[in-house]
């Protein structure tokens, strides 16, 4: 009896320790997953340079945006093979498909100067920063 009532954590305690012990939450298929568009992004002063690995992707259907300081990556994945048994039933799967996004906020991105690359399934840009002009300052006179 003093080790039931030892192991009894609550209300939801038991239930929680299950969930915990079972790996419940490492098998949810849960829409934004770690394992997908893991991203690089280096600073310098003269501009960014962002590296998203994205393998499996067609470059058309990978769609890039900026606007508001925001860099908006996109990949579409329409369908997929896979092997199966004789009757048709997927034995395993684990890739993915539909549309997967990441925002980045890079502030003050010259976009007449950015330069998208995609090649062995890693999307690389290169994205200069606005040149900023030299305010001298302006003497105001008061009326």
């Amino acid at each position: 009896m003093a080790n039931e009532l030892q192991r009894n954590n609550g209300l939801f305690g038991d239930m929680m320790q299950d969930w915990f012990d079972n790996n419940f939450f490492n098998n949810v298929n849960l829409p934004f997953n770690s394992n997908y568009m893991k991203t690089d992004i280096e600073e310098t002063a003269k501009q960014y340079r962002v590296k998203v690995d994205m393998p499996g992707f067609d470059k058309k259907d990978i769609h890039i945006s900026y606007n508001d300081d925001l860099l908006t990556v996109t990949g579409y994945r329409d369908t997929f093979d896979d092997e199966s048994d004789k009757d048709g039933n997927i034995l395993h799967s684990e890739r993915r498909y539909g549309q997967m996004s990441r925002q980045y906020r890079l502030p003050g991105v010259d976009l007449e100067q950015v330069n998208a690359k995609y090649t062995d399934g890693v999307l690389i840009l290169t994205l200069p920063k606005l040149t900023k002009q030299a305010n001298d300052g302006k003497h105001i006179e008061i009326d």
